[in-house]
This record gives C-alpha cells, structure tokens and sequence, in this order.
C-alpha cells in the first residue's frame, strides 16, 4: 500500500462529516495530531440536522447499517459505539408496501424472514431465500477484505483469488438477474435489488456485485441512533475532541498554500487565518476538492453522477398504523423508473418512495403528540433532469402527497404542520456535484480502483476521503473511506475484517477545543 511521503506529525482534515470524523479518529489513534475544519456550525456534513418548529429533522441518511465501522473508529481511541450510542436495533428492517395491496415485512432474523416469505409467496421462494442469504454472505466476505476494505494503488490489485471466487459467484454478472436466479416473485426481486438505485445504477445494469448492500440491509440489520442520525457525528466528534482533536466550526477553506513538490503546506481559511499542515485530508465532494487543489480529474470520459432525490419533511398531527420505521412504498412501474431516472431525465411516472418515521423509535423528535415523517423520491440529477426546481419543487411536493394519500397515508395533506422540502437545487446549493447528495455512480468505470482514488498525483501529501473516492457512496462506506484515508498517512494498512484488531493506542491528552471559529 502506498503512503504519502515525509513528514505526517500534524494532519488538517477539511470537512467534519462522517469520513472525516472517521478519518480524525483513526489518525488520533495512531498518535498523529488533527486539526478538523469545518464550514457549517455543526459536524456531519450530509449527515446534518435541522429544527422545524420543534421538530429535528435529520438531513441527510436516515439508514444506519453495519455499526461495527463506527466501533472500530471509535476503539482507535479506546472507546465504543455502546459508550457514545443508544442504538435501537429495528424490527423489521423495512417494511415494503407493493401497489398490489400486498405487504412484506423484511426481518434480518433468517427464521423470521423465511416464515415472513412463506407467508407471502409460498415455499419456493423461502427457500430461494434462504439459498439468496448464503449466497449474500460469501458474496460480502469476499468483497469487504479484497475489495472494499482496501487501499488500491492500482487495477492490478484487483487480481488475486478473491477475484477468481467473486466470478465464481456470479459477481460479475447483473443483479436483477441474479436475485431472480433466487426468488422469482417479482416484488421480492425487488426487495433485494432496489439499493442499487442509491448506487447510481438500475438494478438490470448493475454489477451483481453490489448485492452487497442487500446484505448491509437485510442480513446484518437496520440501527436507529436515538436522538436521531446527528447524534452519529456528534458523538465521533466528541471523542474526538477528547482525544485530542482541535475542532473548529465556521471555518470555510479558501484556498491551499502548495510548497516544493506540490505538497500541501498551509490551509488559508476565508477569515484569512494560516494552519500549517504537515498533510491533509480533504472529504468535500468531489468538484470543490478539485478547485482547492487547482486542477481537473485525469479521466478518459466525463464523470457520470447517481441520481438525486427530493425530499419531503413532514411533522404531523397524526401517523398511520401500516407504517413502520422504515417503509418502503413500491409504484407498479419497476423499468421504466429507472429509465427515467438514469436516461430520459423525467420525475417517476409512478414512484416508488422511501418513508421514515423516526418518531416511531424515538417520539421525542417531535413535540408531544406530533409525529416526524421523511418521504424520499428519488429523482434524476441536474445533468439529466429538470433544472428549475423553484417553480417544479411545490408542485412536486403536491404529487407526492397526493400519491401518498392514495397509498393508504389518507388525510396526509391535511395532517401537515411544518414541513420542509429539499430539491437537487438545494443539494447543489451544498456544493454537491450535478445536485445529487449520492455523487459518483458506482459505473464499472467508478467502482474500485477506477474510482477516483484517495490518492493525488501532484499533491503527495493530500488524501481524499468521502462518497466520491473509495470505496463509494453510503454510510458504511463512507465511514471505511475515512479509515482508508489514515492509513494512507500513518502507513498502518486497515486490518482484515473478522481479524485480529491491534489495540488502540491513544495520544497523550493534547489541549482540546471546540472553535465556534477559525483556529488562530
């Protein structure tokens, strides 16, 4: 694994969202010293928060899988997701709502899944599902120690006998077609295959490979952080800040101060402060990374963006008994969705839609007697779809509560008290890449060691971390990128999953701080 050469004692992280807290973290525990810069007046990045007449909203993600990541960044500094957590295992998972009338209750218990299935489509397919979940499990074991946990310092890290036994298991073929090697039901093969769309890719083009996130979903479990989704950055923040970490809110980055080389020397902030850096860490999206470092992506073709979403937070006066935390509501149409999303640049015909109701694990996110809910339709980006979202984004907001009520969430327009609706307008307005909050799609041209590395030629001491560099877009991964991003600097390679983890060693108790502003 290639490191950065020279000097390291003294990292600048740019961004405190999740890859850079993880990052932050990590590096701490190696004995460096972090200074976190962040331009909002709150960590989490696109994990953020918001209140909305005594309402708090969650910004950004509102699925949380795999909390072992957020352990291991947490055991960098001898500490814990069960100290700095309460998270709320969720039963079920999701629950999926078809436009047939028909619903299915997605259980990560596998005996609970198959008597679930049965109940919904018979023998055949339970055990199409218990076949499904094996095949997930060897499916991520192999992808998380030779392909995602991993540093790639080139294609040819790709070859290996993982490679030969990915192939093996059809990895390399396309996920709808393989789910429907499994389960034939078609609202099933739904089930198991719609991740992909948060990938950037429709399930009939993408690598089977990505059935990984199913797994993420359906097999390791679905975690609730009460308090919200923000109480995970503020809580990898506050460790943080007690291991030693100097956190400065309200301070934006302005330009790079380059040295012999091109290394990056100094961090100039917009208040026109000066922090010298022995290396940095950068994690904003990808084109603001590109105009700090004063240069363009070296790539054979222009970078292809994963679709955007519209968002709908609702505080309500009432909720409706079909939904769970998560529910996942399915319009008739499957293909021709993500035509429209991916290539005709239209809104869905017919939408399949994402409603979380937090409120249902932790009511005190909503006043007393209210309830919170969050309606997520994905829609394609700015560069292949529509443009002019402050005319478009109200009328939007009407069709989709008037699809909800049809749905069965009767009375939902009348229930509304406060809402908040967040367009790819708005995700642009953030500084995210043709307005999508899920940037690069997960193309085979973009995936593994043709994403855009951690790495930059020209710049031998910066490392990226984030959505748009490896290993891609979702929370879990996003939490690895910044674990990645360390070891690229502390020159300590990320331990094999389900391996033996190196103690954590901590750094002496530096002067910590917390700066509603620039560091001086």
């Amino acid at each position: 694994m290639r490191t950065i050469p020279g000097p390291t004692e003294h990292v600048v992280v740019v961004g405190a969202g999740l890859s850079g807290l993880a990052a932050t973290l990590h590096l701490l525990g190696a004995g460096r010293r972090v200074t976190v810069l962040e331009r909002a007046d709150h960590v989490g990045g696109r994990a953020g928060t918001a209140t909305m007449d005594g309402y708090r909203i969650d910004t950004g993600p509102t699925v949380l899988t795999m909390p072992d990541l957020l352990d291991e960044a947490f055991a960098a500094v001898g500490s814990s997701v069960a100290e700095r957590l309460d998270l709320v295992p969720l039963h079920p998972a999701y629950r999926a709502l078809f436009a047939d009338g028909s619903g299915l209750d997605v259980h990560t218990d596998p005996d609970a899944m198959e008597a679930e299935i049965r109940r919904f489509a018979g023998g055949r397919e339970a055990a199409g599902y218990r076949r499904l979940r094996a095949w997930l499990g060897d499916l991520y074991r192999i992808q998380m120690r030779s392909f995602i946990d991993v540093n790639f310092d080139s294609p040819l890290g790709l070859l290996g006998p993982d490679l030969a036994r990915l192939a093996a298991l059809g990895g390399f073929g396309r996920l709808g077609p393989r789910i429907g090697s499994f389960l034939h039901d078609e609202r099933l093969q739904r089930v198991f295959s719609f991740q992909s769309l948060y990938a950037g890719v429709p399930p009939a083009r993408a690598l089977a490979a990505y059935a990984v996130i199913a797994y993420m979903d359906t097999v390791a479990g679905v975690y609730f952080p009460r308090g919200g989704m923000h109480a995970v950055p503020r809580a990898l923040a506050a460790a943080a800040v007690e291991a030693g970490a100097e956190l400065h809110l309200n301070t934006a980055v302005r330009r790079l101060e380059r040295g012999s080389a091109g290394r990056v020397s100094a961090v100039h902030t917009a208040d026109g402060r000066r922090i010298a850096c022995d290396a940095i860490v950068l994690t904003p999206d990808l084109p603001v990374v590109y105009g700090l470092l004063g240069r363009a992506p070296r790539r054979p073709v222009a970078m292809t963006w994963s679709p955007s979403a519209f968002v709908l937070h609702a505080g309500t006066t009432r909720t409706w008994p079909g939904l769970a935390h998560h529910s996942i509501s399915f319009g008739q149409a499957w293909e021709s969705t993500f035509d429209e999303l991916t290539r005709s640049g239209q809104l869905m015909s017919d939408p399949s839609l994402l409603i979380t109701r937090p409120t249902a694990t932790d009511p005190s996110l909503a006043p007393p007697g209210r309830h919170l809910h969050y309606v997520l339709a994905p829609c394609p980006n700015l560069d292949t779809g529509p443009a002019d979202w402050s005319q478009l984004g109200p009328r939007y907001r009407d069709r989709i509560a008037a699809e909800l009520d049809r749905r069965g969430l009767s009375g939902f327009d009348a229930a509304v008290e406060a809402e908040r609706i967040v367009t790819p307008a708005d995700w642009a307005a953030q500084g995210h890449a043709a307005g999508t909050p899920f940037s690069a799609a997960h193309t085979f041209a973009q995936t593994g060691p043709f994403r855009s590395r951690n790495l930059l030629s020209g710049a031998p001491n910066a490392v990226l971390a984030g959505c748009g560099t490896t290993p891609g877009v979702g929370v879990p991964t996003v939490l690895l990128s910044g674990k990645l991003a360390a070891a690229r600097i502390t020159g300590t390679g990320p331990a094999r999953r389900g391996g033996n983890r190196p103690a954590a060693r901590v750094p002496r108790p530096q002067t910590a701080a917390v700066s509603p502003g620039a560091p001086s």
